[in-house]
């Protein structure tokens, strides 16, 4: 199983370190998964060119070789590149899928009703719901390869349906966490962000991914080691 980081993620602001709203154009830590015949790209959160020359940067492919691609969750900020992934299989997580759906069905309803009062923000919301559309549940093992594996691991919380993905191998395991554990001041510090649509829930599930991860992937930063185990 290979796995690398394409690109690294960031924050539109980062409220640990004091920042205010809109300091910075927020995207996900975009990772790459081949395991088998696929080839699968998590969170493509930059847009296309930028996508395009990270994968061929960091792994000396292009676009078309993506076969798959999977969303820890809907946040726009993690997948601008899906325009250019048409040709690949979009993946999210089922309870995703449903909650964000029934949540936009709510909100074009409203907009409808309002009289056209707000006409871009329905069109915006439009082109969501066919990019959501677009997508379907991810089974719940997305890839093998020899003795390891690729599975779904639900981060509820931050959406209601964060989905992390958990790659299981002969000498450790690393968790793609998406927003769930999004930098390594939130994992030093033990915090989740204070935007989750559920901060309890979030705070579980970010328990959940240090106790079963050896390495971990940050939704909005590098590969670190889980700094509750020993070095191996």
């Amino acid at each position: 199983m290979d796995v690398r980081i394409v690109s690294l993620g960031a924050l539109s602001s980062h409220p640990l370190r004091g920042e205010r709203a809109g300091v910075r154009a927020g995207h996900g830590t975009t990772t790459l998964i081949r395991g088998g015949k696929r080839v699968i790209l998590v969170d493509p959160g930059l847009p296309d060119a930028a996508l395009a020359a990270r994968l061929d940067e960091r792994a000396g492919l292009p676009l078309s070789a993506v076969t798959h691609v999977f969303l820890t969750s809907f946040n726009p900020e993690l997948r601008r590149g899906l325009p250019a992934l048409g040709h690949a299989t979009w993946w999210i997580g089922g309870v995703e899928r449903e909650q964000i759906g029934v949540m936009m069905a709510t909100e074009l309803k409203r907009l409808a009703e309002s009289g056209g009062v707000d006409a871009p923000a329905r069109s915006v919301l439009e082109q969501d719901v066919a990019l959501l559309r677009r997508t379907e549940p991810a089974p719940e093992s997305l890839a093998t390869d020899g003795g390891e594996r690729v599975d779904l691991f639900p981060l509820p919380g931050v959406t209601p349906g964060l989905c992390g993905l958990l790659i299981a191998g002969p000498r450790h395991t690393t968790l793609v966490c998406g927003d769930a554990v999004p930098t390594i001041e939130h994992l030093e510090q033990g915090k989740v962000l204070p935007s989750a649509a559920d901060v309890t829930v979030s705070r579980e599930s970010f328990a959940e991914a240090v106790e079963i991860a050896d390495l971990l992937i940050l939704g909005r930063d590098g590969l670190v080691v889980n700094p509750t185990r020993r070095p191996f």
